[in-house]
């Protein structure tokens, strides 16, 4: 929504008049969180609220941290390390090691994932209350551009006002409307049953589904994952999503691409799934992993003016500021993008816009991000299909796909894949892709280099640290192939 931004002495809340707070902050997740220190460093009077925390609760989704700490990329992460020890002890057998029976204790990696769940959230309060924020708990509803209603458990309601509203109450896991549905269970859940499935049926194909999918084969599930399309992770480069097909086979995973499930029907022995496909299977647990949808309700946003877009999520100009000129919105509410350091540059830029003197707008030209299967993907900048639509000449692109030196000696029959994606022009390089492992890790060092604007000859001209997967980026001397914008590819091998 492009639009002038508007600031105090045209439309916005006027210098004169009186606030309880300068700044209250709906939700303290990432983007809310860094919007509440930064602007308190700046010398604003700020309040945030959010819902109680329950480590032991899925149906509770509030606490400090929000979706990433507390129902997401954290805990998710530490299921992700401790599936892929599975693969590690197979590895390890070739390397000399000698380990005999292997168990595993889903209880005991559970308990240790609420435990640093619960230590994180204590660090994301002790941080808001080192930087002068006052915490409130409880749900939080605009009543006008002003003015926030917090209702706690005991049905207390009280109402603040704020010169600057700001709304960061991040998405929610949605579920498919079919026949049975209250029979799956979301990623909120997956993160804390009970029992590791012994076989789990997962719908869907972003990096949820098929992180979920690398965890329980990894803890010894059988894992049957259906998807819409021909390949998952829709929106990633086509080349990296068929090597992540090919891999989570290879790992055991059972793949159903072009099949959607139909029904689930609850039976004496577990959930019988029906596809659209004429097929039953039996499971005991289906996760539904079919996206996300913004957290708007019951905020009150369209009555006191704050336009929402079709998706319910808040429209906002590019300080994110909201059509209601005292109210902005960060994060997965927002709908922009919707990765966790995303929502902590909007917060930056937020406070440093409304408080900091210095109007600065998100930047999100080269944000990295990385899917954590087993093995994991990261890339940067544009895909090839992305490149050749935004082209106005020719695109390089260089591959390199080989074994890692690990599987030589392991056995392992996965092979890693690199790719540039270069401006045949100006010999910038413009995205950068990575399946294998400590694909992230690699990553983030490259997209510094993007973000500088390197071109490919800086890439050669780099130095690589041997042996090691890494400097295959920088020895990618032969061109994989050349394609001209709405054409085809001309390769050289």
């Amino acid at each position: 929504m492009a639009r002038k931004m508007l600031i105090d002495g045209e439309d916005g809340p006027k210098e004169s008049e009186k606030y309880d707070f300068d700044l209250f902050v709906i939700g303290a997740g990432s983007g809310g969180v860094r919007a509440a220190r930064t602007s308190a460093a700046f010398g604003a009077k700020v309040a945030i609220c959010e819902l109680p925390f329950s480590p032991v609760s899925s149906e509770n989704l509030g606490g400090v941290g929000g979706t990433c700490v507390i129902r997401g990329c954290v805990p998710k992460k530490i299921l992700v390390y401790g599936a892929s020890f599975r693969g590690e002890f197979e590895d390890s057998r070739n390397f000399g090691w000698e380990t005999g029976e292997v168990n595993f204790n889903w209880k005991k990696l559970l308990e240790n994932k609420t435990r640093e769940i619960v230590r994180l959230n204590g660090v994301y309060k002790r941080l808001l209350a080192n930087s002068g924020v006052t915490l409130l708990e409880g749900k939080g509803k605009i009543v006008d551009p002003h003015q926030v209603e917090v209702a706690q458990n005991d049905g207390t309601k009280t109402m603040y006002s704020a010169k600057y509203i700001l709304i960061g109450t991040g998405s929610r896991a949605s579920r498919v409307p079919i026949s049975g549905k209250e029979l799956a269970i979301t990623s909120d859940e997956a993160l804390s049953l009970d029992e590791v499935p012994k076989h789990a049926i997962i719908l869907g194909a972003g990096y949820i589904a098929v992180e979920f999918a690398s965890i329980w084969r990894g803890m010894g599930a059988t894992v049957d994952l259906f998807y819409r399309k021909d390949l998952p992770l829709r929106g990633f480069d086509d080349e990296m999503r068929a090597v992540v097909a090919k891999n989570l086979e290879g790992r055991g995973i059972r793949l159903h691409p072009e099949t959607n499930l139909s029904e689930l029907v609850k039976t004496e022995n577990g959930i019988k799934v029906r596809t659209d496909h004429g097929d039953e299977l039996l499971a005991d647990v289906v996760l539904f992993a079919t996206g996300r949808k913004p957290n708007t309700e019951g905020l009150n946003l369209e009555a006191v003016g704050v336009q929402l877009d079709n998706a319910g999520a808040v429209k906002v100009n590019e300080y994110s500021q909201t059509t209601v000129p005292s109210i902005y919105a960060v994060g997965d509410v927002t709908n922009r993008i919707n990765l966790t350091p995303v929502a902590l540059m909007e917060g930056t830029c937020f406070s440093k816009t409304v408080f900091g003197g210095k109007p600065t707008m998100p930047d999100y030209k080269f944000v990295p991000c990385a899917v954590f299967c087993v093995p994991p993907l990261s890339v940067v900048g544009l895909s090839e299909q992305e490149a050749l639509k935004q082209a106005n000449g020719d695109i390089l692109v260089f591959t390199s796909t080989f074994n890692p030196m690990k599987n030589t000696i392991s056995g392992r029959q996965e092979r890693t894949i690199m790719k540039l994606v270069v401006d045949a022009e100006t010999d910038k390089v413009i995205g950068a892709s990575m399946c294998g492992p400590d694909a992230p890790e690699i990553m983030q060092g490259i997209a510094v280099a993007l973000k500088c604007g390197a071109t490919k000859e800086q890439f050669d001209s780099t130095v690589g640290i041997h042996p090691s997967a890494a400097e295959e980026f920088v020895t990618m001397r032969t061109l994989t192939r050349r394609v001209a914008a709405g054409g085809k590819g001309k390769t050289n091998l």
